[in-house]
């Protein structure tokens, strides 16, 4: 994209995205040479997928008269699919039933044990708002838990996890299931608000005139549908839009973009087929098949890559439906309880659930760049560098997105001028960053990923032998979150 092309969009939505734009390319690593960097980081990533388990002697994080609060155990189930496929007749608390009875399951979980279950999601279904209490009901747990659902965009289920904390750290609850669900298959769409008014007034006419006269204003106009679309109510910007906007601000070119997708579906494709994802468990789907693994893991080349067209800014944009996140049905749960509970039912947690934070940015200018904002500030509550971390998993929302963090991450000039801060906390060795794949290839239920994300850093630190993981996700209305996990010593 030309320098002019980019200005243009700057003009268009704001006079400091002209200035970011400017500063950041010139104070970011050439792009060819930064490409190539990246290409061979990431191309070591399989010798460190091999690596042997080893004992790390990292202090705790554990902090005298805290209670810890761990994560006993989560699961992905529903596998996570591609919209209209083959969950296409379910409902949302189809599939987040399936999350609880696969946790009960895994867990042999008492269904009288769990003091509170709260759950995440996005575009909700009208007939069950409240879709916690519904699954739970479904699920067959205890009438007598309480259930309720939060909404936090890409970050409702990191909302649902650390409200699960909180509720336990406050001494309310000693085990509480936490989770997420999405479902694009089939969300509301409504009449347009001329059509509902008229629809609600002929609900309260009393007389045959008064009906006959109402629905002689109908137009045909008041026929057109309101769809629900993935974009910012406060500037009606579409994230794809936000995210093509931020690479170009960065400097992150098509050809990088394209790489890094390629390089999520291929570590997908190999964690899938070595067993890796033990968080999926499979799901007999009424009247279908039974679904045992994800189904948008689809490792291509970059030839065949180069062939989509620009999905938003037509036709200079460089992201594209093959670098993007694609629309997913899924859900999550997982056990999060006190550690002298849990140990007291005789169970031997995951991980610890340490430091969190969420942070909150202008969403016209920098919505995607949650990582970039929590990361930092959940080190600084830990006491950690980016160093004393073994384990990164990002939310992957596209390929322009994440390079663009790393790049923030890895500027000076951005940590001072955007952030306060005297340098840079430094972008993620990519040998330890995303090594499973992320929400590119398994993909991104919005209401679910969260939950993904911790029992990605759990098991891989398991498998690494790593102490410290962090997650960290951008969310719409330019909200993040980041969360330290800690190893369970094995």
């Amino acid at each position: 994209m030309s320098d002019g092309v980019l200005r243009s969009e700057s003009q268009k939505n704001g006079g400091k995205m002209a200035s970011m734009l400017m500063h950041s390319i010139r104070n970011c690593p050439a792009n060819s040479s930064w490409a190539l960097q990246f290409a061979a980081r990431s191309l070591s990533t399989s010798s460190h997928l091999q690596a042997q388990v080893q004992t790390k002697s990292k202090k705790t994080l554990a902090k005298p008269g805290v209670k810890n609060i761990v994560l006993v155990d989560g699961v992905r189930t529903t596998p996570f699919l591609m919209s209209g496929t083959t969950y296409s007749d379910l409902m949302p608390h189809d599939l987040a039933r399936a999350a609880l009875q696969g946790l009960l399951t895994r867990t042999s979980l008492p269904k009288d044990a769990v003091d509170y279950i709260v759950y995440g999601t996005v575009i909700q279904e009208v007939k069950t708002s409240n879709v916690a209490r519904e699954a739970a009901l479904g699920a067959g747990f205890s009438d007598k838990i309480p259930s309720h659902t939060v909404t936090m965009a890409c970050i409702s289920s990191n909302q649902a996890m650390t409200t699960a904390a909180g509720l336990i750290a406050g001494g309310q609850c000693d085990a509480v299931v936490a989770g997420g669900v999405e479902f694009m298959s089939d969300v509301p769409i409504r009449h347009s608000r001329k059509m509902r008014k008229t629809m609600l007034s002929l609900n309260k006419a009393k007389t045959l005139g008064q009906r006959l006269s109402l629905l002689g204003s109908i137009r045909l106009s008041h026929l057109s549908p309101e769809l629900p679309a993935v974009a910012e109510f406060s500037t009606a910007e579409t994230m794809g839009h936000s995210a093509d906007r931020l690479a170009a601000a960065f400097g992150v070119t098509r050809l990088e973009q394209d790489e890094f997708a390629i390089r999520s579906h291929t570590l997908a494709k190999k964690a899938q087929d070595e067993g890796l994802l033990s968080d999926v468990i499979s799901f007999k789907v009424p009247g279908r098949d039974t679904v045992s693994q994800d189904n948008g893991i689809r490792p291509s080349s970059m030839a065949q890559m180069a062939k989509l067209k620009a999905a938003f800014i037509k036709p200079h944009g460089t992201v594209t439906a093959a670098n993007s996140s694609f629309l997913t049905d899924g859900a999550s749960a997982v056990l999060i309880m006190s550690e002298e509970k849990a140990l007291a039912m005789g169970y031997k947690p995951k991980a610890y659930l340490r430091d969190f934070v969420y942070v909150s940015q202008d969403p016209k200018d920098q919505l995607l760049l949650g990582p970039t904002y929590g990361t930092p500030k959940a080190l600084e509550r830990s006491g950690l560098t980016m160093d004393d971390i073994d384990v990164f998993e990002f939310h992957e929302a596209f390929a322009g997105q994440i390079m663009a963090n790393l790049k923030a991450m890895d500027s000076d000039w951005f940590a001072q001028t955007y952030m306060g801060k005297k340098s840079k906390v430094g972008a993620p060795p990519m040998e330890k960053f995303n090594t499973w794949g992320g929400s590119l290839s398994l993909g991104h239920p919005f209401g679910a990923t969260g939950c993904r994300l911790a029992m990605t850093v759990a098991h891989r630190l398991q498998k690494e032998g790593g102490q410290y993981g962090l997650l960290a996700a951008c969310a719409a209305g330019g909200q993040g979150h980041a969360m330290v996990i800690e190893a369970y010593p094995q």
